[in-house]
């Protein structure tokens, strides 16, 4: 897989204008004018800058981390350094939207370096893209305006503070915006719960259990076709608790079942649930439900 280490290496691969910054570059074409399209398709290619894109592409799917993605209607999506991203000669480019694109390396010594990393949606699969209304389309595009007349004046010492000040802010839109959208879809992320829910059902129903041990909550996502940051946010927003949270509460439901059977030993039944370690399990099992196991079989067996 071809791996590109710097911005002008990067954008010269798409056949795009070389940057004015090396470490930094925008294309923005929200009003008047036209977006550069990139070549017509690319094997699978990684890059150690981020981008942030909308409304680039208007037919096609466009591959980007474990799923495809149609963005016809339009989306402002981000890709963070060493993510997987393909295309091929289906996807037919927009020329209208923008696109900012910067090396890693142009945040060091700031604090956006360290914020950055506090921004979810740089994890999220491509068929989690931000959807904007007509009112936050407006907003984000006079700040990519303000960036981009920055990035086209004579830098000088005030110009990169300026463009992360600006660069910042947008963030900070597309996480409120984000939250929106979570808002929005609550049928949608409801939904997703139920299928978390369903697929540990089938997977402890099948017995693949004793045989795989506790299943990852990269393994759940996968499964449910999200990315894993994206199924904690949702259910984090939808219910106040994380995926690895759901996960455990599902176990100690279960282990309370099998509790009820007095033939079996704490050691046999955190065995049975998957558990490594009997001693992990009565930790865990004490820590949500306040007792530990055996104190529970004694309070609630069945006489």
């Amino acid at each position: 897989m071809k791996h590109f280490k710097t911005l002008s290496a990067y954008l010269e691969y798409l056949e795009l204008p070389r940057p004015e910054h090396p470490m930094f570059s925008v294309f923005s074409a929200m009003g008047q004018g036209f977006l550069p399209c990139p070549k017509d398709s690319s094997p699978p290619i990684t890059n150690d800058c981020y981008s942030i894109s909308f409304k680039k592409i208007v037919r096609g799917d466009l591959t980007y981390g474990r799923t495809k993605y149609d963005f016809t209607n339009g989306a402002l999506f981000f890709i963070a350094p060493r993510q997987v991203i393909q295309w091929d000669n289906s996807v037919v480019f927009e020329q209208k939207g923008f696109s900012i694109t910067f090396h890693e390396d142009f945040l060091k010594g700031s604090e956006l370096a360290h914020q950055i990393k506090k921004y979810g949606f740089f994890s999220y699969s491509a068929n989690e893209a931000l959807h904007l209304s007509p009112k936050e389309e407006n907003q984000l595009e006079s700040i990519v305006e303000s960036i981009d007349i920055e990035y086209r004046n004579n830098q000088d010492e005030f110009s990169k503070d300026i463009i992360l000040s600006q660069l910042t802010t947008l963030l900070k839109y597309a996480n409120r915006f984000y939250e929106r959208q979570f808002i929005h879809r609550k049928e949608l992320n409801n939904d997703l719960l139920e299928r978390f829910n369903q697929h540990l059902d089938a997977f402890f129903d099948s017995g693949q259990l004793e045989e795989k041990g506790i299943p990852s909550i990269e393994e759940i996502a996968d499964r449910l076709l999200v990315s894993q940051r994206y199924l904690s946010d949702t259910l984090k927003k939808e219910t106040g608790k994380t995926s690895t949270e759901h996960l455990q509460f599902y176990l100690i439901d279960e282990a309370k079942n099998i509790l009820l059977n007095p033939k079996k030993t704490i050691s046999e039944v955190a065995y049975d649930l998957g558990f490594e370690y009997p001693s992990y399990f009565s930790r865990l099992f004490k820590k949500r439900e306040g007792i530990s196991p055996t104190e529970y079989r004694e309070k609630y067996k069945m006489n």
